[in-house]
């Protein structure tokens, strides 16, 4: 199986190499490109180019545009990369019979209730990113292309910036600590979204002209929290470890999403229901705080 990775030095392409490098030939590229070869979604004729030469069996798209707050006031590279690039792919794929493998998001819903969103349910974004991040869906979706979508929510890794890390430079630097206790969602590991991917691709390679797999599906760990009590488990184990606290566990202060005012509005509601991706492809995943507590043992070392 010939793999072509975009967005490689992501937080999850990073962990996307070492998971699907035993599966065959991977060319990874990240947005600089390599050996005349371009991984800069934001150039389409590049992309074609790349796919044309490459000639993968799957194309693995990890590259997006993130920065949600500055997509507010950048929207036509945000729609670039996020949702003409994505269909792009998709109309390549179907033209020489490659799979596409996609990442979604949480942010395609408008965070309403308190139920977990299946895939089916109607999207209705609050975002330019979000919104951008739909109508690349919606291009995978239309284009015929066998296409795996894959929605996450609240990604973290331990290579690179993340919400963790935040926590505890800010709890041993500050005498106080707020963090938003209405939003709803899982932590999502960078290292089980790859590992999750690299067990679709080897059902795919086992079925490679089933279309029937296609489909969007929501990959997330299991359970539920908030911010902050994504962030009280980050302090407690920071003091079980022996790290020299300002803020402790027990005195971060829970505030509401309005009394942290950013550019793009984030939903509230980001419980994904999981049984279509464990159903379809044997899989169990893991609660939030198995990932969690491995990624902090792994970044305290």
């Amino acid at each position: 199986m010939k793999i072509l990775l975009l967005g490689k030095n992501g937080q999850v392409g990073w962990e996307l190499q070492r998971a699907l490098t035993p599966l065959g030939e991977l060319v990874a590229l990240d947005r600089q490109g390599a050996n005349g070869l371009c991984g800069d979604l934001s150039n389409l004729d590049g992309l074609i180019a790349t796919v044309r030469q490459v000639k993968p069996d799957v194309i693995v798209n990890a590259a997006a545009y993130t920065a949600v707050d500055k997509a507010e006031s950048d929207q036509p590279l945000a729609a670039l990369i996020n949702a003409q690039a994505p269909a792009l792919l998709a109309q390549e794929a179907k033209a020489i019979g490659a799979w596409l493998i996609h990442y979604s998001t949480d942010y395609v819903f408008d965070g309403s209730g308190d139920h977990r969103w299946l895939e089916t349910a109607p999207t209705a974004p609050l975002s330019v990113y979000g919104r951008t991040k739909m109508e690349g869906e919606q291009g995978i979706l239309s284009s015929g292309a066998m296409a795996i979508v894959l929605r996450t929510s609240w990604v973290y890794a331990a290579r690179g910036h993340n919400f963790a890390k935040t926590m505890l430079r800010l709890a041993q630097d500050r005498e106080t600590l707020s963090v938003v206790a209405d939003q709803f969602g899982a932590p999502t590991g960078a290292e089980l979204i790859a590992d999750v991917t690299a067990h679709i691709l080897r059902r795919v390679a086992g079925e490679r002209g089933d279309s029937r797999l296609s489909g969007v599906y929501h990959l997330a760990a299991s359970g539920e929290t908030t911010w902050h009590g994504f962030a009280q488990l980050v302090l407690t184990h920071a003091q079980r470890s022996g790290v020299a606290l300002k803020v402790t566990a027990d005195r971060i202060a829970p505030i509401s999403t309005d009394a942290y005012p950013v550019p793009a509005p984030r939903p509230r509601n980001s419980r994904l229901a999981l049984e279509k991706l464990e159903n379809t492809f044997n899989l169990k995943m893991p609660l939030w705080e198995q990932g969690v507590q491995r990624m902090l043992d792994e970044i305290q070392q």
